[in-house]
C-alpha cells in the first residue's frame, strides 16, 4: 500500500529511505553491507545514480540522490531486487548464525504480498521526499550522517565509515563517491 510518499519527478533529487522487513539488522554482518556498497557503486557508475549524501545503518538505508539516465524509482527498484536476491544467496552461502531465522523472515515476509517472489527483504516503500531547498537538503544531510551518533556507535559524523560525513566534512574520500549539491 503506498503512503503517498513517491517519486514523481524521476529525474529530480530525493531523500529516499530503504528499510528491511521487520527492521531486521541485516547489515550488523560485513557481508551485506559490501553487497549495499558493491551495488551503489554500480548504480553510480552504470545506471547514472548521482549520491549527494547516504548512510548504511543495521536495518536502513538512507541517501539522497537522483538520477542522471534512468528513472530513479527503476534504479531504486533494481537496486532493491539486485541486492535482495545477493543478500538471499549470501545468507544461504555464507557462515550465518541466524540463517534459518532471517530466511523464514523473509520468507514469511514474500506470503503477505502476491508480487511472485520466494522472499521479501526489503519494504516496498522507500519514504521519499523530494529535496525542494537548500535548508531542507541541509535538514536531511545532517540527519543522515547524525544518525550513527544518535545510534552511539561514533562521537562525530565522520567517524562512521558506512556514511557519506566523512567526505563531505572532511573531504577525505569514502566508501563511495558522493556529490555536492546545488539547486
Amino acid at each position: 500500500m503506498s503512503s503517498g510518499y513517491q517519486i514523481d519527478d524521476q529525474y529530480g533529487t530525493y531523500f529516499i529511505t530503504p528499510t528491511i522487513v521487520d527492521w531486521v539488522d541485516l547489515f550488523s554482518r560485513q557481508v551485506y553491507r559490501d553487497i549495499i556498497i558493491d551495488s551503489l557503486k554500480y548504480c553510480i557508475e552504470q545506471k547514472g545514480l548521482v549520491v549527494y549524501g547516504y548512510v548504511l545503518m543495521t536495518n536502513h538505508l538512507h541517501l539522497i540522490v537522483r538520477s542522471q539516465s534512468v528513472k530513479l524509482s527503476r534504479t531504486i527498484q533494481d537496486f532493491k531486487k539486485f541486492t535482495a536476491s545477493s543478500m538471499i544467496d549470501a545468507i544461504k552461502t555464507e557462515p550465518e548464525s541466524r540463517k534459518d531465522w532471517l530466511l523464514h523472515r523473509f520468507q514469511w515476509n514474500a506470503t503477505l504480498h502476491q508480487r511472485g517472489s520466494d522472499h521479501q527483504v526489503w519494504t516496498h516503500e522507500n519514504h521519499a521526499e523530494a529535496i525542494f531547498s537548500e535548508k531542507f537538503f541541509n535538514q536531511k544531510l545532517n540527519y543522515i550522517h547524525n544518525n550513527p551518533v544518535r545510534a552511539g556507535w561514533v562521537e562525530h559524523p565522520e567517524e562512521y565509515i558506512y556514511s557519506s560525513a566523512k567526505a563531505l566534512l572532511k573531504g577525505i574520500p569514502g566508501k563511495l563517491p558522493v556529490n555536492t549539491w546545488g539547486l
